[in-house]
């Protein structure tokens, strides 16, 4: 649900566990690579609008919070949607003539859990590179000690301890506890599927608990997995009885991906384009809807798109991850980049056309969908300019160019033949 952030809006802080000077550490080493400093220092807030128990904080508006954190509300609301990804914080919200949120803070995972995370684990060793990573892995180890020559003499609690009435029962309730929240991923294995390609002698009723499904669902979304690739990794981490060897599962997943991605860990980026960085549209003329659509598409599926359904090569899908990685390209201005390419270069992604285009859009510093429109346009004039001057290349002034050329950003009304093209051109996205 996607709700624009106003700065009358409201909002209270709960806490839902027990926060203490390790969280603070585990934040600061681990999640912080991760989800970037205003994430982090947005939670620290946060948990400094407690009450002295640390339990509840007083209604505030969202613009006291955008000024002591002198950031924009699209800003917060970015880094609240960070906090939520990693399982830091839930937000609730109750929509009135001025809308009530509520935020409910979790602990970060244990240094060990995390370090042993089959998705934060690796985003974090991709994120600061292994030399990094190693220092932060010796950081949280427990100093090695021997005591195989000694006698545990520990004494019971029998031992000491005697109960004279065992009648009276007292049961507690609604006492704070540790509590952490864990990643939620959209789910698009197809269980059943998995199951039934599985020889049966080699599972049991046992064999797909919760723990191991849920594994499963992790590992698809980091290592980009579908049901029969999973199915085939299964087949060599089953053990006697039906048993599903968790460490041999997560390694087996990752040597995987490694082969067919000569050895490298995947990398995980923004999916669309960053809520700060969208254009604010409110007219519904083709073009307007066609930013809309770079905006809030994955690069993913605005490609797997323009191919009528049909998954991207690995070939396509390692380019889309150097032009968001290498060049760091935002997912919106990615999209308008394999529009142009495609258009003008007969449906072909040419490495070489692309990063070109790549290097001079990160050169310009280019972040958004219509900065991206107008140097594409700028790119196809010079283009033309060439080829009216070159007949080795006047083949070139017929190729199509996307919808989007030779128009405006904004109009205010479509004429016939754009809303002809424009069906045309979202008819993939219907």
């Amino acid at each position: 649900m996607n709700i624009t952030l106003l700065p009358a809006d409201t909002y209270l802080v709960v806490n839902k566990t027990i926060l203490s000077d390790e969280c603070r550490k585990i934040l600061s080493v681990l999640y912080q690579p991760i989800i970037g400093s205003t994430a982090t220092n947005l939670y620290f807030t946060l948990w400094a609008n407690l009450d002295k128990l640390e339990i509840i904080g007083k209604e505030q508006t969202h613009s006291n919070l955008a000024d002591s954190m002198q950031l924009s509300l699209s800003e917060i609301k970015d880094a609240r949607k960070k906090l939520e990804a990693v399982g830091l914080l839930k937000t609730y919200v109750k929509k009135e003539s001025i809308n009530t949120y509520v935020y409910e803070l979790y602990s970060p995972l244990s240094a060990n859990s995390f370090l042993n995370h089959p998705i934060l684990n690796i985003i974090l060793y991709n994120t600061v590179g292994k030399k990094e990573y190693n220092k932060i892995v010796e950081y949280f180890k427990l100093p090695d000690y021997n005591i195989s020559e000694y006698t545990d003499i520990s004494t019971k609690f029998s031992d000491v301890f005697k109960v004279s009435n065992r009648n009276n029962i007292i049961t507690n309730t609604s006492l704070k506890k540790r509590n952490t929240n864990d990643i939620k991923i959209d789910n698009d294995i197809d269980f059943d599927l998995i199951i039934s390609s599985l020889p049966n002698s080699s599972i049991n009723e046992r064999t797909f608990n919760d723990d191991i499904k849920n594994l499963i669902i992790k590992l698809s979304f980091i290592y980009d997995l579908d049901n029969l690739q999973i199915v085939d990794i299964l087949r060599t981490s089953i053990l006697e009885k039906g048993i599903i060897d968790k460490v041999k599962l997560r390694k087996n997943a990752r040597n995987y991906f490694q082969f067919e991605h000569n050895g490298d860990l995947p990398k995980v980026i923004n999916s669309t384009q960053p809520d700060e960085l969208k254009s604010e549209i409110n007219d519904s003329d083709n073009t307007s809807k066609m930013i809309y659509t770079f905006d809030n598409t994955k690069p993913y599926d605005f490609l797997k798109s323009k191919q009528n359904g049909a998954l991207p090569t690995n070939r396509d899908l390692k380019l889309l991850e150097e032009l968001a990685i290498d060049y760091k390209l935002n997912p919106g201005v990615i999209n308008v980049l394999i529009d142009y390419v495609l258009k003008v270069n007969e449906n072909k992604l040419t490495k070489g056309f692309v990063e070109s285009l790549a290097g001079e859009w990160k050169r310009k510093k280019i972040e958004k969908v219509e900065e991206a429109i107008k140097l594409a346009k700028n790119e196809h004039k010079k283009h033309e300019e060439y080829s009216k001057n070159n007949e080795n290349i006047k083949k070139t002034k017929n190729k199509k160019t996307p919808e989007w050329f030779d128009k405006d950003i904004i109009k205010d009304q479509a004429s016939i033949d754009e809303e002809s093209e424009m069906n045309e051109l979202l008819s993939d996205f219907k």
